[in-house]
């Protein structure tokens, strides 16, 4: 989408029909740029595929060096990068061939071999470098040099402009700092160490997010994009309707569910709005709502997939290699919140169809459960292995996704055929279109990876640059920016990664944010005597670098969704905002109340009950934001709904407040339960009698 269409949403709808702009969205999401005609329409799928079946052998059999496998996969990611995409995406200057997508010109395939060979010079001279680090010579940096300003290149063409300006400015802080205002002048450096630390170590672009992409979130992704080409996205949406579409605002409900468990198929925001949305923002139009609020259900729904444990984003990954944990303590920490916030958006879409009186839709017109349930029984197998090496074998994440996808190979090999059988059709070309789409998943799998691959790429020179020398010194500023008070902080935080976040990819805002905030959130909490879990810190900056998605003017996912709802996008934006607010909450609560994140709980009935307060708050802070719980709010009611909020997710600060010692913390919640209940009864001669309105088409 270019800059005038996003200026002027109006002119984009009616310039193209919402689910074709939708699903261009989504394409240009998972990599695919151009389309090339003759001979070299295989050039692209055939890297794809390579790259693919590199990623699986250096998970099974293939042994390499960690630093190998990060340029070897940047390799890829740049090679298919120049291939894939114009240099810009209308014509400019009279040169047609810069924007071409029916075919690669010869320019793209000079540029894509030079940034591939400068991506693999770490590797080719590995022995070299290693002797001559901190005093490259001129061929390291020309080369070097070349791979960061092509990196850059690479990063505006897949993701925008966005990451690369913030780069550069990184890159220019990095030379001029020693002329910047005494606050934050930094004293610099040579153009040998900036060379060094970027391209000849593992501390800039080659750093540990790169190393999360090459080695297990290329996996996650494979595995996301089989399940898709076999089928599972749409069974997950038709489970959910089985379950849910008969309850009150049930089509919003099953968008929930089908987009928490979409979620699992795919990271992208964008592809789970066109996978479920497709069929749920129409039957959510259908029960009555309107659209702008169906289509802010789905926003909110597929935004939040990626919190959704034990499968999350990309950047789940990389918390747990700069907390240096398993990622199971990722996935422990991150459970009460995702599952309190998916909790209330169901709260949520109750709370609106209560508000405009609305049914569920027939059950004639829903799937039969059992039978949508067992037959698509099997996508559960290759999940369920899945959980299982991760949960109980406890495998690393990398071993348990390669695992789940050979299951999911035999899976997608046999289920043509089988269904041949049944249909009593011949099983050969059925067993040769298995054969097709298991390829075709692979090629997909590495398209869809390539922005993530360049996000933690390009990101790694802001981690380079931080590493210099800038940790300490961004630090300070945050102090006296924030004035010592880290309330404020994390204020001034969640806004920047939402401004941040609007231009980058989640992973890109994350790395970017918790590089420069998560050290000092901590190291400042530290001085005001918080005890703030690192953990805490970095799942701060993950979860508003999600929250970004769908924050207008820029939230594509709102844009998407809006396309197929016909309703205009900022509102749409707005309102898929107002109803994430009931997660922004989660990330303030949990940086003083490491309980929610599990931290040193190890208790099962203690974190049951932690995870249940945790709804019950969420819920109350919902009902205040949305202003309903039975009836509609009075005014004097708000206060005490914020109140319950703060009661059930801050046991630890009422508890002081009077006077009861922190291991009694939880006897405060019997307090927020009451007023909870007295707010009930307040409501409950004002219930609005069911008056059901007709459903729209």
């Amino acid at each position: 989408m270019n800059e005038n269409e996003i200026r002027d949403p109006d002119r984009v709808l009616e310039k193209e029909n919402g689910l074709e702009l939708a699903r261009k969205m989504a394409e240009e999401e998972e990599g695919i740029g151009r389309l090339p005609e003759g001979p070299s329409k295989y050039v692209i799928p055939t890297i794809a595929v390579a790259w693919s079946v590199f990623q699986l052998s250096i998970a099974s059999w293939l042994i390499l060096d960690s630093t190998f496998i990060r340029a070897i996969h940047l390799g890829f990611a740049l090679l298919l990068v120049f291939l894939n995409y114009p240099l810009f995406k209308k014509p400019r200057f009279g040169l047609k061939f810069l924007s071409t997508t029916d075919k690669i010109p010869i320019f793209d395939f000079i540029i894509a071999i030079v940034a591939t060979f400068s991506a693999l010079y770490i590797a080719i001279d590995y022995a070299g470098l290693t002797t001559r680090y901190g005093a490259p010579i001129t061929r390291d940096i020309v080369i070097g040099l070349t791979l960061t300003v092509l990196l850059l290149e690479a990063a505006r063409r897949v993701i925008g402009p966005a990451l690369p300006i913030i780069a550069l400015l990184f890159c220019g802080y990095a030379f001029f700092g020693p002329y910047m205002p005494d606050v934050i002048s930094f004293k610099g450096v040579s153009m040998n160490r900036f060379v060094g630390q970027m391209t000849m170590s593992t501390e800039g672009i080659y750093g540990i997010p790169l190393d999360v992409s090459a080695t297990i979130v290329f996996l996650f992704v494979l595995f996301g994009a089989m399940l898709d080409k076999a089928g599972a996205g749409h069974y997950f949406i038709q489970l959910a309707l089985s379950l849910l579409g008969g309850f009150k605002g049930g089509p919003a409900k099953a968008a929930i569910m089908g987009s928490g468990l979409t979620g699992m198929v795919s990271g992208s925001s964008i592809a789970n709005i066109v996978t479920t949305g497709t069929f749920t923002i129409p039957m959510m139009k259908k029960v009555g709502y309107p659209a702008t609020k169906a289509a802010a259900v789905e926003v909110a729904a597929s935004t939040d997939g990626q919190l959704a444990p034990p499968i999350m984003g990309a950047a789940a990954f990389i918390i747990a290699e700069y907390v240096n944990v398993p990622y199971i303590e990722v996935v422990k920490a991150a459970a009460v919140p995702a599952f309190a916030s998916y909790a209330a958006l169901f709260y949520i879409v109750h709370i609106e169809a209560s508000k405009l009186g609305l049914r569920g839709m027939p059950r004639s017109e829903l799937p039969v459960f059992f039978k949508t349930l067992v037959g698509g029984a099997h996508f559960l197998i290759p999940i369920g292995m899945l959980l299982y090496e991760l949960i109980i074998a406890r495998h690393s994440p990398e071993l348990a996704a390669f695992h789940a996808i050979w299951v999911m190979a035999l899976l997608m090999l046999f289920q043509g055929p089988v269904k041949a059988r049944l249909n009593k059709e011949p099983i050969g070309p059925a067993f040769k279109q298995s054969i097709i789409d298991i390829f075709s998943s692979l090629a997909t799998g590495a398209r869809n990876m390539v922005a993530v691959a360049l996000a933690t790429a390009a990101a790694g020179i802001i981690v380079g640059v931080v590493a210099l020398g800038l940790g300490g010194l961004i630090t300070e500023v945050i102090d006296v920016v924030s004035m010592g008070n880290i309330y404020l902080m994390l204020v001034i935080t969640a806004i920047a990664s939402l401004i941040i976040g609007m231009g980058l990819p989640t992973t890109a805002t994350y790395i970017v944010m918790a590089s420069l905030t998560a050290p000092a959130i901590v190291t400042i909490g530290g001085y005001q005597d918080w005890i703030v879990p690192l953990m805490s810190a970095h799942l701060f900056c993950f979860y508003f670098g999600i929250l970004a998605d769908d924050t207008p003017p820029v939230g594509l996912a709102a844009y998407a969704a809006a396309a197929i709802a016909k309703s205009p996008p900022i509102p749409t934006g707005i309102q898929g905002f107002m109803y994430d607010i009931r997660t922004a909450i989660l990330p303030f609560m949990f940086i003083f109340n490491s309980d929610l994140i599990l931290h040193n709980i190890t208790s099962w009935p203690q974190g049951i009950l932690i995870f249940v307060m945790a709804c019950l708050g969420n819920f109350a802070f919902a009902s205040a934001t949305q202003g309903w719980f039975v009836a509609r709010n009075r005014i004097y009611e708000v206060p005490l709904f914020l109140c319950v909020t703060f009661i059930l997710m801050r046991p630890d600060a009422v508890s002081s407040l009077i006077g009861l010692p922190y291991e009694q913390r939880y006897w405060t919640y019997p307090i927020g339960l009451a007023i909870f209940g007295i707010l009930y009864l307040l409501q409950r001669p004002r219930m609005p009698k069911t008056v059901p309105v007709p459903a729209t088409g």
